[in-house]
């Protein structure tokens, strides 16, 4: 891995959200949810495509919270424009285990 400065990581915004809407993806090349998250006033609400099908059901995901970077320019992902990305860390068998705070937290609160 190649080392980063401070400075390199502080430009990361990592915000906590919750997810208020999960919706199906039939476009999507890999099996995927739609999602509606809530970042709280500052940010407000920001849409993501995220590949978490195999562990996450959409009533699981309804109301859970999540760690994003908010400040990625938007991508079109086929006929969606996803505004943020979901972190997560892959398994060895390419499922998706998100990143989530263990306590409930104010939405849009920084990791830092």
């Amino acid at each position: 891995m190649k080392p980063i400065s401070w400075q390199d990581f502080a430009q990361i915004e990592l915000r906590v959200g919750t997810i208020i809407e999960v919706h199906d993806f039939p476009e999507a090349r890999k099996p995927a949810w739609q999602l509606l998250i809530d970042f709280g006033a500052d940010i407000g609400t920001k849409k993501s495509s995220a590949q978490i099908t195999d562990l996450y059901s959409k009533e699981t995901l309804s109301g859970k919270q999540i760690i994003a970077v908010v400040n990625f320019p938007p991508k079109q992902i086929g006929p969606f424009l996803s505004e943020c990305l979901v972190t997560g860390f892959v398994q060895d068998d390419n499922s998706v285990v998100l990143a989530v705070p263990d306590t409930p937290t104010a939405n849009g609160t920084p990791l830092s």
